[in-house]
């Protein structure tokens, strides 16, 4: 370890391992231009700094390689610098520190950043772009729910509808590789062997709710996929041999308390759009199981390109079985129908409820790589609740005051189960 060294002439910037004591007199600053090479404007600008900035640090050099305020030079350190959370102006970003040790990690993506051993309180423009994800991502999810909607009361065929959105996806992302538009991802066998279970489990998922929105109101589908928490709790105990604390298991009474009275009061049940969500449930925690253990070994690819690959696999898993249930004879005259009956509309409704599907799952699985799991979950939950009340209000969904409340428990349970779980 080096001995500190003083710099004469430097006013107090806040470096105490550097040890710039006092501010820059008339003979300081001779000392400061011969000695470290610094010229009047340079050594003006770190007056500026130490009256306009305040940074407090504790820093142990191992190197040191100077003039950290000219361009091109950087100040390498190997210990920690703890940095004031206000910093007046900005021209402390003129100092180039880099630790030699240093990794950045997406761990750490909330509350303080790190750098190795370097802690930065996050820029507030790192929330803003945190909370324009969610705003488009609740955004994106209501516009997907209504146009779907909307096909599948016109044009009942779930099975094609879920494989036009996959398609839609997966046409984009191919363009955008084409065009360069998106960097293509560098994915491997073992890449593609691992994402093969998470694909089953997303088709199966994908094509249940379908199927339960194509039956019963769009509110009431998201109200027992909200359920999908209990489900997980379940299959990681059962299956996977997980335990959990007492407040976890405590959370899930009112989240299966309230779906069971929303299920019990539901003017327009159907067993069929009941059975579809909670398969949808199954299916999606399998997925996020898989995913995990997926993510854990191969390849690591962002969560654009990670979405855009997951789309791809469902659509050559889920197209056969679409043309088996359902088939093309069927397709053709039921678009006759539907065509005769709202018009051009339907090809509309039917272009612009595939589009939204990507893109919401898009920027949802943009917003994964941003946030924490814990964030993620309470904003799933929220996301929830705006699909369910904007869809009372679009399809004039005739609700029951009791259906209300178990509706109203079962999103409040969502939400203390994601706490628990932090």
């Amino acid at each position: 370890m080096m001995a500190m060294r003083t710099l004469p002439g430097l006013a107090s910037s806040g470096l105490d391992g550097v040890s710039c004591q006092s501010r820059c007199n008339s003979s300081s600053s001779v000392v400061a231009r011969t000695q470290y090479g610094l010229s009047r404007p340079q050594i003006s600008r770190v007056r500026a700094l130490s009256n306009t900035a305040s940074l407090k640090t504790t820093i142990t050099l191992s190197k040191l390689s100077f003039n950290p305020f000219l361009a091109g030079e950087s100040l390498r350190v190997s210990s920690s610098i703890k940095a004031a959370p206000i910093l007046r102006r900005a021209p402390v970003h003129r100092i180039s520190a880099q630790a030699s040790d240093a990794s950045a990690s997406d761990g750490h993506s909330e509350g303080t950043a790190k750098v190795g051993d370097v802690e930065i309180p996050k820029p507030a423009m790192g929330r803003v772009k945190i909370g324009i994800y969610f705003a488009t991502w609740w955004a994106l999810n209501v516009v997907f729910n209504i146009y779907n909607k909307k096909v599948l009361n016109a044009y009942p065929f779930p099975w094609l509808t879920s494989t036009l959105s996959l398609l839609a996806g997966s046409t984009i992302m191919l363009l955008s590789w084409v065009l360069r538009i998106v960097p293509a991802p560098d994915v491997d066998a073992d890449f593609w062997k691992g994402l093969a279970p998470v694909a089953l489990a997303h088709t199966i998922g994908h094509v249940a709710a379908t199927v339960s929105m194509s039956k019963v109101a769009v509110s009431f589908t998201h109200i027992i996929k909200s359920a999908e928490p209990a489900f997980s709790v379940v299959i990681q105990r059962f299956f996977l041999g997980e335990h959990f604390p007492l407040p976890v298991y405590l959370s899930l009474l009112p989240i299966v308390g309230g779906c069971g009275l929303a299920a019990a009061t539901e003017l327009n049940f159907n067993m069929t759009g009941f059975v579809g969500a909670m398969i949808s449930n199954v299916a999606f925690v399998f997925r996020n199981i898989f995913s995990k253990k997926g993510m854990s070994s191969g390849k690591n690819v962002g969560g654009m390109n990670y979405y855009a690959c997951l789309s791809m696999m469902s659509l050559v898993f889920l197209t056969p079985f679409a043309i088996a249930v359902e088939g093309p004879k069927a397709w053709v005259t039921g678009w006759e129908a539907a065509n005769a009956a709202i018009g051009p509309k339907i090809l509309w409704w039917v272009v612009a409820q595939s589009v939204f599907y990507h893109l919401y799952n898009q920027v949802s699985y943009m917003s994964l790589n941003e946030i924490s799991p814990l964030t993620f979950s309470i904003g799933n939950t929220m996301k929830r609740v705006t699909v369910i009340v904007s869809s009372i209000i679009i399809f004039h969904t005739q609700v029951r005051p009791v259906n209300a409340v178990g509706a109203a428990i079962a999103i409040i349970g969502t939400f203390l189960y994601s706490q628990v779980r932090s």
